[in-house]
Order: C-alpha cells, then sequence, then structure tokens
C-alpha cells in the first residue's frame, strides 16, 4: 500500500488529505499528514478573533476530528531528501527520526517575513496564527483596563496607541477590526476619550491592498482617516527599539501593540532543506498540473501546492504570472491536487490548475467592508455581510459553519465579549504568588513566633518549632 506523506496540515495540506479519504479506498494509500499544530488555522477569521466577533477555538479545524482515515503527526520536518524519498521529522518530544514514503505533497504553508529592524523581534507580535490573534486581543483589553487607572499622559497615551505594520489584507482588516473593537469599548470605560486613542497603520507603498484597483484603495484610505485612524502610506519602520517607533517619514510615537503583516516569506525548509527545485524566492517550482518540476521535467511523485509553491496562473493575462499566495487559491488548489494523485494513481492524466478570481472582499470593522469584483465595487454595510457570508460558506466543515453563526447570532443581542484573558499567557503565576504569599505569612509568624516564646519552653526541652505549630494564634 502506498503512502502518501503530506507536509502541512493548511488549507491546501487539509483540503488535500480531506479529499484524498473521499476518493481513494482503504486500501490504495495510507495518508499521513505532518504539522506542529493538531489543527488547520481559518486564517481570513483571524482579525474577527482579534476582535472578539469570534472564538478562537472557532477558527481553527481540528485535523484528527475530521480527518478520519489520515495518521496525524504533530512533528515539523526538518528536511526532504526526494532522491531517497525520505523525511527528516522533528518532534515536540523525543528525538528526531526518519520516515519513507512514495508520495510527497508539499503544502507546508509561508511564514511571516520580518526585516533586521531595531527592536522589532522583542517588540512587535504577528497575526498568522491563533495564539496571535488572542494575544492582540487581550493586550488591547489589558490597556484599557490599566489606562482607565492612569491620569491623562505619556503612559496613557502609550497604552492607547496601536500601530499595525503592513498595508495588504490581512493588516488592513485586523487593524480595522481592532479599531472599531477599541471604539466599542470607549462605552464601558467612561474614563477614556476617543481622541485618546492612537491607531496608526503603516505602508510602504504608496496605497494599501494591492489586491483591488486604486479608487477602492483610495476610498479604504479615507474611510480609516474618519474613523480618526492615522494611515502612513511611503513609510517604512526603522525602529522599534523599547516600543518607540521611528518611521522613515520622519515621525515617532511609542506604541503598546505593534503588530508586523509586512508579507509572506518562503518556509526555511522547502528553501533551505530540501533537493526538489526551487525559485529565487525560495518556492518549489510546480507544475500547472501541481506536480513538481517544469513543463517539461516533472519530479516523480512530488506535489505541490499553497503558499511555498510557484504556481503558473492560466487565468492571467500576464506573462509568467504566478498564483497569488490566499486562501482562494490554497483552498482550490488543494481540492483539484487530490483528484490529480488519484488520477495518477489510477492511470489517468491530470489537470491544470486554472481559477478566475472571484473577487476580492474584505472586513473593516463591524457592519463595514469593500467588495470588488471586476469593475463592480461595493462597500459599506452590504460588503460587509458579503464578507462574512462567503467565509462562512468558505470555512470547512458544517460544525465549524454552524459554531461561527451560533457566535455571530448571540453577538447581535450581547455584543462582544469583551473580558481579557491574558493571564492565560503565564497560567502558573496565580499558583506561583500563592505560594509566595503563604512562603511569606509563614516567614512573618515564625518571626512573631520567636519574639514571643517564653525561654522557660526551649530550656525545658520543649522544641520550639513544635511550639510554633501548635500555637492558638496560628
Amino acid at each position: 500500500m502506498r503512502q502518501i506523506l503530506i507536509v502541512g496540515g493548511g488549507y491546501a495540506g487539509f483540503y488535500t488529505a480531506w479529499k484524498l479519504e473521499k476518493r481513494l479506498r482503504r486500501d490504495e494509500a495510507e495518508i499521513v499528514v505532518v504539522d506542529p499544530r493538531g489543527y488547520m488555522t481559518y486564517q481570513p477569521f483571524l482579525p474577527e478573533v482579534a476582535a472578539g466577533s469570534i472564538e478562537a477555538r472557532h477558527a481553527a479545524i481540528s485535523l484528527r476530528s475530521h480527518l478520519r482515515r489520515t495518521r496525524i503527526l504533530h512533528a515539523a520536518v526538518t528536511d526532504i531528501r526526494h532522491a531517497d524519498k525520505t523525511a527528516t521529522l522533528q518532534p515536540r518530544a523525543g528525538d528526531a527520526f526518519t520516515m519513507t514514503y512514495d508520495i510527497l505533497v508539499v503544502t507546508a504553508g509561508a511564514i511571516t517575513r520580518t526585516f533586521p529592524i531595531p527592536g522589532l523581534s522583542d517588540h512587535a507580535i504577528g497575526m498568522k496564527h491563533v495564539e496571535e490573534a488572542v494575544a492582540i486581543r487581550d493586550r488591547l483589553l489589558d490597556a484599557f483596563d490599566r489606562a482607565s487607572m492612569l491620569p491623562p499622559g505619556p503612559e496613557r497615551s502609550r497604552l492607547l496607541t496601536v500601530t499595525f505594520v503592513g498595508g495588504g489584507f490581512s493588516g488592513v482588516e485586523g487593524f480595522s477590526e481592532l479599531l472599531s473593537l477599541a471604539t466599542a469599548l470607549l462605552r464601558s470605560y467612561p474614563e477614556l476619550r476617543f481622541p485618546e486613542l492612537s491607531f496608526h497603520l503603516v505602508e510602504a507603498r504608496d496605497r494599501i491592498l494591492p489586491e483591488v484597483t486604486d479608487k477602492p484603495g483610495a476610498w479604504v484610505v479615507r474611510s480609516l482617516t474618519e474613523r480618526g485612524a492615522h494611515v502612513h502610506l511611503g513609510s517604512q519602520l526603522l525602529s522599534a527599539e523599547n516600543g518607540h517607533l521611528v518611521l522613515s517619514s520622519g515621525e515617532e510615537f511609542d506604541s503598546n501593540i505593534t503588530v508586523w503583516t509586512a508579507g509572506n516569506g518562503a518556509n526555511p525548509v522547502v528553501a533551505n532543506h530540501t533537493d526538489l527545485p526551487t525559485d529565487e524566492r525560495g518556492s518549489i517550482v510546480t507544475r500547472a498540473d501541481l506536480r513538481v518540476g517544469t513543463a517539461d521535467a516533472p519530479v516523480p511523485d512530488a506535489w505541490a501546492a499553497g503558499d511555498d509553491a510557484a504556481i503558473p496562473d492560466l487565468a492571467s493575462d500576464v506573462p509568467g504570472a504566478r498564483t497569488v499566495p490566499n486562501a482562494q487559491h490554497a483552498v482550490r488548489q488543494g481540492t483539484l491536487l487530490a483528484k490529480n494523485i488519484v488520477a495518477v494513481l489510477h492511470g489517468e492524466l491530470p489537470r491544470d490548475y486554472v481559477h478566475h478570481s472571484l473577487g476580492v472582499v474584505a472586513t473593516l470593522g463591524l457592519g463595514k467592508g469593500i467588495f470588488q469584483y471586476k469593475r463592480i465595487v461595493i462597500t459599506g454595510f452590504l460588503a460587509w455581510v458579503m464578507h462574512r457570508g462567503y467565509h462562512v460558506l468558505a470555512i470547512p466543515t458544517w460544525e465549524r459553519k454552524v459554531r461561527v453563526l451560533l457566535v455571530w447570532a448571540s453577538a447581535v443581542f450581547f455584543g462582544r465579549d469583551i473580558i481579557s484573558l491574558i493571564s492565560v499567557q503565564h497560567p502558573r503565576r496565580a499558583f506561583l504568588d500563592g505560594g509566595r504569599v503563604a512562603a511569606s505569612r509563614s516567614d512573618d509568624r515564625t518571626s512573631a513566633t520567636h519574639a514571643t516564646v517564653p525561654a522557660s519552653h526551649s530550656e525545658s526541652g520543649r522544641d520550639p518549632a513544635r511550639a510554633r505549630v501548635y500555637e492558638p494564634s496560628l
């Protein structure tokens, strides 16, 4: 029985395994998915997770719950030698080991691309995973709690300052949703005023949302500015040391939360630790039928899809265009990839990947959005409804669709949940603090007992320690 190894359980990897389960008999192949996390993150929902509109777990799809015939390995792939059909896996616990396979599927996904900016690695946070979105939300709620107890001044201003670096879809959506949350929070914090909020969006290019045309992009900038945001176009972040941000435009300010969303980078395993062909950006050279290799020289038994695959965009009029690394492509590539693997196993020819864009849609906060399909542009509440409708249909499994819909429905009547659980990032703190308090009280009592125990107790041979233990005052 053949063994199909899928490296990465993201969009493309999850859909590939999911569809293979439906198309292959149990005795045809064993499907193995390797991923350090046990879930697929539905990244379009991360901005709403950060804003408290969706529960964190509802933006994640459990691999074990939905891939019933797939073997799930919680490990990181550190090396791929396709010439030998071996992969090296490093689990969270235990030693690394090597496994063999018959068919390889690389859907490792991209990583957050960063630059050597002073202070960036110490102060900033990304927004590519559920835990990052949750941390951003909790930090904002915690900042409101702390700022409400301070008088107006530099420290209060710093706590209420949020900066997003990167004007792509993830940056603009995350920025807009967090701005919407902060504005709504003011109703629960009468000590704070709207002018004290300071939200900054920094983009190196002269426009945001490159996926839409110029006019809709300019409309988004105007909309954010009217809501009190500061949009810095044509500006780069030069320094973030100690939370003090310095921009190339000469502007400087202190920021309590700095979120880095300035693009994706190639997965280092794919770029540096494999014998598969890669391009200048570190992406796997992939044919239109999703087999690894060039049109003239495919690599046998090797397939790729998703953010790390350089796949020709046959729907584009631009020569040499590659498919954009987004969820819309990754989901459809994973589905076709499974069909093509089954076709080859059954002696049939694989089909090329061709997908004409369905348009782009983005949330800009509660009740606000933008949609564009060719020359059709819709903004405002209708676009926001379209955004939610599209993504609740796109998120896999009915179980997740129902959970998300129920959360949205409850929010209509009760609003967002504004409880900060920032303490979960340090779960043992309460336990350790309790131990310190107990130890401190014990020391205080010991000192008091030493001062009051009569000398006769020790002179008569009575153990002072036992006397302390049984003193009524204790």
